[in-house]
């Protein structure tokens, strides 16, 4: 009967000598995420809007309308602690005009590469609209929110990303460091202000 209790306690000392491994979450509360989300915000891995490696989610067919050159309210609620911050996107035509996530510079651990941080567009370009957002090393019970200002542009469906980083975490696959949120968007462009020709379509 002692051997099976030494073994035990080997097994819980090795566990707690382990790097812990914290699965952030998070879920898109505003504008309207394009897919269903859980209560923890699955599925969100997979680049660069979502999903898992089986699949890309179910649509909530869900599209905001906006006034382009306008102030847009961004909610988002984290639903499993890890420190890091946040990045919004607005790509206009496809997907394929939101930017590559973060570079993320790791270090060596027990369980291979290991996130420290991540570069920060200061200031953001386009398509990126804010970078760097939302901090944090300890937990918070609150949802982020913040403004972002919107490019005077008119489209039919594009689509806002919000990104996030995670500091001291495992490699995920798909996804990396980085958990993914996507919200489509018709955006109108306000005749009273200049087109913003920075963006792709606009003349």
């Amino acid at each position: 009967m002692r051997q099976p209790a030494r073994l035990l306690m080997a097994i819980a000392a090795l566990a707690a000598a382990a790097p812990t491994v914290a699965y952030a979450h998070f879920k898109l509360v505003e504008p309207a995420s394009w897919i269903l989300e859980s209560d923890r915000g699955d599925p969100q891995k997979a680049g660069p809007c979502g999903g898992d490696n089986n699949s890309m989610g179910q649509p909530s067919n869900m599209i905001g309308n906006v006034v382009g050159g306008s102030m847009l309210h961004v909610k988002v609620q984290e639903t499993i602690y890890h420190p890091g911050h946040y990045r919004i996107a607005l790509a206009v035509n496809n997907r394929f005009e939101l930017p590559p996530d973060a570079e993320v510079v790791t270090r060596e651990s027990d369980r291979g590469p290991w996130s420290v941080s991540a570069s920060i567009q200061n200031p953001a370009k386009a398509p990126v609209l804010a970078d760097g957002l939302w901090p944090h090393t300890a937990r918070v019970m609150t949802p982020f929110e913040t403004d972002v200002q919107l490019p005077n542009i008119s489209c039919l469906k594009c689509t806002l990303q919000v990104t996030q980083f995670m500091a001291e975490h495992a490699y995920n696959n798909p996804g990396g460091y980085i958990y993914h949120h996507c919200a489509d968007l018709q955006i109108t462009a306000d005749p009273k202000k200049p087109l913003d020709k920075n963006w792709p379509a606009q003349k």
